[in-house]
C-alpha cells in the first residue's frame, strides 16, 4: 500500500549497489553532481532560421527542453526518483521551468509546470511551450494553480508553515501526498530547467531540492564566442554554455555518460526531432 504513488511506480529488480546508495545517501545534496557542456550554436541559428523561413517559430530554450525529453524517452532510468530511500520510475516527462512576464526588477515570477510522452516531435513540444507561456503572460488574467498553491502556503504564518512543510515533507516520503498537490508542484517533476541566456549571464550550478522528486536541474547560459579546434585549426565559434545538477542514486555514472552522449548528438542536429518518436524505452519493472 505505502509502495504506491500517483507519480511513480516502485522499481523492485535494482541493482543491490544501485538500491542500497538510496539508503547510504539520504538526501539529495549527498548525492549531487555537477556537469557542464556547450553546444555549436551556429547549427541552431541555422535551424531557426529554416524553421522561420516555413512559419515555425523556435527558440534556444525549446530546442534544448525537445532534446532532454527525446533523450529521457529514449534513456528513462534519468526519469527516476528517490523517496525515502526507493527508486520508482515516473510513467510521464514532466518538466518545471520559472519565467518572469517582465524583465524587471520588481516584476513577479511564476512557474510553468508541463507534461510530455516523451515521442512529441520538437514542433509539439515548441507549441505547447509557447502556449504556456503565453498563457501566463500576453493572455494572463489570474494566477495559475501552482501560484495559487504557493500563495496559500505563504499566507501561514511562519510558526505554522514550518509545521505544515514539515507534514507534507514527511507526508510525501511516505507516499500520502495528495495527488492534487504533486500535480501543482514545480518540485515534483522529471527536470527543471532555467534559461539565464534570457537574462544575458552564463549558467550557475544550481541546486535540487529536498521536497519534491526532481533529480535533475539544467541551467543555461548566454552564448559567445570561444576558440574551439576543428580539423587542426583554431577558430572562433559561437557556443551556448550549460550546467546539470543530478542526483547520481538512480542511475550509474555509465548510463549519464551514454544519455549526455545522446543529448549532444541531438543538439548538433535538432532536425532530428522534427520525426515523432514511434516508441519510447521503458524502464525497468
Amino acid at each position: 500500500m505505502f509502495n504506491k504513488r500517483p507519480d511513480g511506480r516502485l522499481l523492485r529488480n535494482i541493482e543491490p549497489l544501485q538500491l542500497i546508495t538510496g539508503f547510504i545517501m539520504k538526501k539529495r545534496y549527498d548525492a549531487m553532481n555537477m556537469y557542464e557542456d556547450s553546444f555549436d550554436c551556429t547549427m541552431w541559428d541555422k535551424y531557426i532560421k529554416e524553421k522561420e523561413a516555413e512559419g515555425i517559430r523556435l527558440d534556444y530554450m525549446q530546442i534544448f527542453i525537445a532534446g532532454i525529453v527525446r533523450t529521457i524517452a529514449l534513456y528513462p532510468r534519468l526519469n527516476r526518483f528517490v523517496m525515502n530511500g526507493k527508486i520508482y520510475a515516473r510513467p510521464k516527462i514532466w518538466v518545471s521551468f520559472t519565467i518572469h512576464p517582465e524583465l524587471h526588477i520588481d516584476s513577479p515570477d511564476t512557474t510553468i509546470k508541463l507534461c510530455f510522452e516523451g515521442t512529441e516531435s520538437i514542433t509539439e513540444i515548441a507549441n505547447i511551450i509557447h502556449e504556456a507561456i503565453r498563457k501566463e503572460t500576453v493572455l494572463r488574467t489570474e494566477e495559475n494553480d501552482t501560484d495559487k498553491m504557493a500563495r496559500f502556503f505563504t499566507a501561514i504564518p511562519s510558526g505554522i508553515l514550518n509545521v505544515v512543510v514539515a507534514v507534507l515533507m514527511w507526508m510525501d516520503r511516505h507516499n500520502m501526498l495528495p495527488k492534487a498537490i504533486i500535480d501543482f508542484s514545480p518540485f515534483h517533476t522529471s527536470f527543471y530547467i532555467t534559461n539565464l541566456k534570457s537574462l544575458g549571464i552564463n549558467y550557475v550550478y544550481h541546486h535540487t531540492c529536498e521536497f519534491g522528486t526532481n533529480g535533475l536541474f539544467f541551467a543555461m547560459g548566454k552564448e559567445k564566442m570561444v576558440p574551439v579546434v576543428e580539423k587542426g585549426e583554431i577558430i572562433s565559434q559561437k557556443r551556448m554554455g550549460f550546467s546539470l545538477v543530478s542526483d547520481e542514486r538512480f542511475c550509474d555514472g555509465l548510463y549519464f555518460a551514454k544519455a549526455l552522449r545522446e543529448l549532444r548528438k541531438i543538439m548538433k542536429n535538432p532536425a532530428m526531432l522534427e520525426k515523432p518518436l514511434e516508441k519510447k524505452v521503458e524502464d525497468i519493472k
